[in-house]
């Protein structure tokens, strides 16, 4: 017999689905969820009526970070599609500043003749082989006043012990230990310096850039030259500096200008125990079927600026270098831009600290402007809370390459 849906809905109330009771053919339970969902519905309306509850929901929602790349993944496959074309764009850019970088180092080349002239007379004048005239002497400093009115006085006071002392002042040749003072006064150069270099940095008269030919892979060379010493037979020690001024392939957009990959230093002729990169240490063997010791003499490496000339080489097959030879190597490079752009140009102002200062001052001013900025800000926050409270060319015979 055929039961309709109402008469089976009773027939079988009190049996199979004694868990679920019926109420004019309604469950109960379906009854009872709506009186929840009504329920919560009611609380939440009262809860986001609260202003510190909206006003926690709106701290958390701030919090939540929105990154670049989060915002490209929502956006529609055709605006993604317009935007590789965009970086297309921008990897045929980095080649094309890869071209004007090559034709600055070009350029650098270039004017780097009509200076070496002058650097030419500035070794004359170091080593004492040339006199400067009166001419080329005369240097007008800030406080020329103020010292002639000095000096006037002081020649009325002692004129005659002034004379006295002018005769018997010392007049040594050239501009000794110019080089060497140079880099005592430079942190980045004395902290490679160990005592027992030092006799030997007294002996260096010049320091050149030299870059390379054009058509050749660009680069350039640092030229120490060295008068007659007790050290070694070189008359120059070299270091040689490989650039790359292209895109890297796996990563155009890193791509901010020349950058220095790696270098190769020079071999040192050594006089016989005159080596100052290494040190003989004394070590005791005892032979383990005797028992018998013996001491042996062996050598090993030792601090010194020298080791400047037997770099580290950069990886090429292939594998990456440790945190320490990544750290020795991008010091390696960071002193050889510091020679070419800054030492060499700029020497006597390395040598009287004239530059150094104005390095000083130049990172002082940069810090106290970011203080009067902050300062400024802080201002307005202050003005807002009271309105509303609501970033390689070929080697000199003298030092062969490694």
């Amino acid at each position: 017999m055929f039961l309709g849906p109402l008469k089976m809905q009773r027939a079988l109330s009190g049996k199979a689905c004694s868990k679920t009771s019926f109420s004019d053919g309604v469950p109960s339970d379906s009854v009872e969820a709506a009186k929840n969902a009504s329920n919560t519905e009611k609380l939440t309306d009262q809860v986001m009526q609260n202003p510190r509850v909206l006003a926690a929901l709106q701290e958390r929602l701030d919090s939540v970070p929105h990154t670049p790349s989060s915002y490209i993944e929502t956006l529609p496959k055709a605006v993604k599609r317009r935007i590789n074309a965009l970086k297309q764009l921008q990897v045929r850019c980095a080649h094309i500043e890869a071209k004007f970088y090559e034709e600055v180092h070009d350029l650098e080349r270039k004017y780097a003749a009509l200076y070496q002239p002058l650097f030419d007379k500035r070794r004359e004048f170091i080593t004492g082989d040339v006199e400067p005239t009166d001419a080329e002497s005369e240097w007008h400093s800030e406080n020329e006043e103020e010292e002639k009115l000095a000096g006037d006085m002081k020649n009325k006071v002692v004129i005659t012990e002034k004379e006295a002392a002018t005769a018997e002042e010392p007049n040594p040749k050239g501009i000794p230990e110019f080089w060497f003072t140079i880099f005592r006064n430079v942190d980045m150069l004395s902290e490679l310096v160990q005592e027992y270099d030092e006799p030997i940095l007294k002996h260096l008269q010049d320091i050149k850039v030299k870059f390379s030919d054009p058509g050749q892979p660009m680069s350039f060379v640092l030229e120490f030259h060295f008068e007659p010493n007790d050290y070694f037979t070189n008359s120059v020690l070299t270091k040689t500096y490989k650039m790359k001024s292209e895109p890297d392939k796996a990563d155009p957009f890193s791509f901010e200008g020349p950058e220095i990959v790696d270098c190769d230093g020079c071999t040192i002729d050594w006089k016989k125990g005159k080596n100052v990169t290494v040190k003989t240490i004394k070590k005791k063997q005892k032979h383990k079927g005797r028992g018998t010791v013996r001491t042996i003499t062996k050598q090993v490496p030792n601090e010194s600026f020298f080791n400047f000339f037997n770099p580290l080489k950069a990886s090429g097959d292939g594998e990456s270098l440790d945190e320490d030879s990544e750290f020795t190597l991008a010091s390696d490079f960071e002193i050889g831009h510091f020679f070419r752009e800054r030492i060499v140009p700029r020497a006597v102002l390395y040598f009287t600290g004239e530059a150094i200062e104005d390095d000083d001052n130049f990172e002082e001013g940069e810090e106290g402007e970011e203080e009067e900025l902050e300062g400024d800000e802080e201002g307005e926050d202050e003005d807002d809370a009271e309105i509303n409270p609501k970033k390689e060319p070929s080697q000199p015979a003298e030092c062969k390459q490694q």
